[in-house]
């Protein structure tokens, strides 16, 4: 059986690349394992090697390779990779090795153990971690990072300069040497037959020795002998380590070095059984209870809301259609203040009508691909063992869910009488247009900074860069599937007849009075948005964790609670807001009711902002322009949803209220 090889990846740089991009032993023949479209965008590049196995038989530095002496520039690369902190990502039976971590528990003081997925390239000594006049600790690396992203080219040329002096004078080491710890279960005493549950490595640097000149058809290394206990272990916060002086030396990375790859394989049997394989990726340590008090800060949130929202509508609301109803005269009517006031505005179309429309449609999609990607996760259709599954899933469903946009935008459309303000009254096109518009604005926008990103992938030579079949499969979804589905909602719209509104919509608009401070459309937003966002931000963690520090996310059933929590917290909090307004006689709600939940992705933003610069150690430019562009777009997306749920919940608080009473 063969290893498989993943791209390499790093959390300081947030750019993969090929493994043969590195001076590594290559096959005679490089084959790429079949990809599907999840794992082409998220830059996982598979191929083949020259690492091998069979079952049940342990080896001793096996050699792989002799490469050639390392050119000027294949040294330098290599040093960046190994300064960058790269990781080498390889896969046995579709398990991704790992390199096993044991801690304690602090609570029961049991040991544990944990995966970290992949294993270093190797690792530096410069002699000193911490250079004169620098700021110590974890602050002054984040005032450093902070500093250095907003010099510009300045910082960049600074940087350039630090890199190349820190690359000249420390000393970096290849982990040439990797011991594989393959676990099997067999499921049945007695028998020789049984499966992979367990994938396991520990890298090592070792400068082999051979006897005489080196023969690749049998190679003789001297170095071989003290492997059984490696000389040098790897620790990302001390210098290396030597266990015997009298071992043999670890490979270093310098002009001229020819480095031997070699590894060993060692079978050991393991209880766990071949469906619980993936259990061990996914522990991770003193997680489960902040998951759970995340849940028990959502609930906490959509409470207290409900209280306020149980309040209004029992007693205020109800008090309020009680005494309108009661009016008899028309001056007693005239006499009253209040939401009744602005019965002949309130369903009057609001400005923009299109551009609402598109966006409540754009949400809608977004929305329905969120609950059913949800549902599928966690059913368990979406295993990590199906790599790029999840991202496949959400553009097939976010392609096919072109109907509920469609359909969405284009009853809207005819509520507010777009459809009827064509040229020369051409209501025929007019639908048409207002479909063309739904179809290309939210894939639109997203395909531009994914295009604009991939170009800059391109120019970094990352494996990120989608290739240019997968730009056409993706434009292909859009274009065949999204698009047309889209029109077809659209049709669906324009042929059903529009709602009808409990009141009847006055010529001549109202003169909305002047508000105080605390009712504009500003404040009212920040406010509003804030209570979303505080019921989704402890589990946003772990989801930007999972995301840039390549972690397995699992919690689906967690995270699909927050989500429904977080709904519901838009849907009240928007409902509470509008009832405000229209009490201070300002009928302008269309708008407002969006804002004032979809505000939350403002708050979303700026927690990434945060996590960014206080938990990665990106620095580069590219990275961080990534980093902040796709925050951003995934911050507008989620505004989408939030604003199109608050929207919803405020029509239809407005079409209930306005139908209990009695109107003259």
């Amino acid at each position: 059986m063969n290893f498989k090889v993943n791209s390499l990846t790093s959390d300081k740089t947030a750019l993969p690349v090929e493994y043969y991009k590195l001076p590594f032993c290559q096959p005679p023949r490089i084959r790429s394992s079949a990809e599907n479209l999840g794992e082409v965008l998220r830059g996982d590049r598979i191929f083949n090697s020259l690492y091998q196995m069979q079952t049940r038989l342990d080896e001793n530095c096996k050699v792989v390779c002799r490469g050639a002496p390392l050119t000027k520039a294949q040294a330098l690369i290599l040093k960046q990779f190994i300064d960058d902190e790269y990781r080498v990502n390889m896969i046995l039976d579709n398990l991704p090795a790992a390199v096993r971590v044991d801690y304690v528990d602090a609570d029961s003081g049991a040991r544990k153990s944990l995966y970290e997925r992949g294993f270093p390239v190797g690792f530096k000594d410069d002699g000193s971690p911490l250079a004169g006049g620098a700021i110590p600790g974890a602050f002054g690396k984040r005032l450093e990072k902070a500093a250095s992203f907003w010099l510009g080219n300045k910082g960049v040329a600074s940087r350039g300069k630090t890199a190349k002096t820190r690359l000249e004078n420390a000393a970096f080491y290849v982990n040439n040497h990797l011991r594989f710890t393959i676990l099997v279960h067999a499921p049945d005493a007695g028998t020789r037959a049984s499966r992979i549950v367990g994938f396991e490595v520990e890298p090592v640097s070792v400068r082999h020795d051979f006897n005489g000149a080196w023969n690749a058809r049998d190679p003789k290394l001297s170095s071989c002998s003290s492997l059984n206990h490696p000389s040098v272990v790897f620790d990302e916060n001390e210098p290396p380590k030597r266990r015997d002086p009298k071992t043999v030396p670890p490979q270093r990375v310098e002009e001229g070095e020819s480095v031997v790859f070699t590894y060993d394989v060692v079978f050991r049997d393991s209880p766990i059984a071949w469906a619980s394989r993936w259990d061990v990726y996914l522990q991770m340590a003193d997680g489960a209870g902040v998951h759970w008090f995340s849940v028990v800060n959502s609930c906490l949130v959509v409470l207290f809301l409900s209280g306020m929202v149980a309040m209004i509508l029992l007693r205020a609301l109800k008090r309020d259609i009680s005494r309108y109803n009661a009016l008899e005269t028309i001056e007693e009517a005239q006499e009253e203040t209040g939401w009744k006031l602005v019965h002949g505005d309130v369903f009057r179309a609001p400005k923009h009508p299109r551009a609402l429309a598109i966006v409540i449609g754009a949400g809608t999609q977004l929305l329905a691909v969120t609950f059913v990607v949800m549902v599928f996760a966690v059913a368990g259709f979406l295993s990590p063992a199906n790599r790029g599954g999840l991202m496949t899933a959400a553009l097939t469903l976010f392609a096919l869910a072109g109907f509920a946009n469609g359909y969405a935008s284009g009853r809207l459309c005819k509520l507010f009488g777009v459809n009827h303000g064509g040229v020369h009254g051409d209501v025929a096109h007019a639908w048409r247009r207002n479909a063309l518009a739904a179809a290309l604005f939210a894939p639109g926008v997203a395909f531009c900074v994914f295009f604009t990103l991939n170009l800059l992938c391109w120019e970094e030579r990352s494996a990120g860069a989608a290739p240019f079949t997968a730009l056409l499969s993706v434009c292909a979804l859009w274009f065949l599937v999204h698009a047309p589905l889209v029109f077809l909602g659209a049709y669906a719209g324009e042929k059903k007849d529009a709602p009808e509104q409990p009141t009847r919509t006055n010529k001549i608009p109202r003169r909305v009075p002047p508000q105080p401070w605390y009712l504009r459309g500003a404040v009212t937003a920040l406010a509003g948005g804030a209570l979303p966002f505080a019921a989704v931000f402890i589990e946003l963690f772990f989801i930007l964790s999972s995301i840039w520090h390549h972690q397995v996310y699992y919690v689906f059933g967690i995270l699909f609670l927050v989500v429904c929590i977080a709904l519901i917290t838009c849907a009240e909090v928007s409902v509470v807001l509008c009832y405000f307004q229209l009490c201070a006689e300002d009928y302008e709600w269309w708008w407002r009711a969006v804002a004032n939940s979809g505000t939350s992705a403002l708050y979303v933003f700026l927690y990434s902002a945060w996590y960014f610069f206080a938990n990665l150690e990106i620095s580069r430019a590219v990275p961080s322009i990534m980093y902040f562009a796709y925050m951003a777009l995934v911050s507008a997306g989620f505004a989408a949803v939030t604003g199109t749920v608050g929207f919803l919940a405020c029509f239809a608080f407005c079409r209930a209220i306005y139908g209990s009473v009695k109107i003259d």
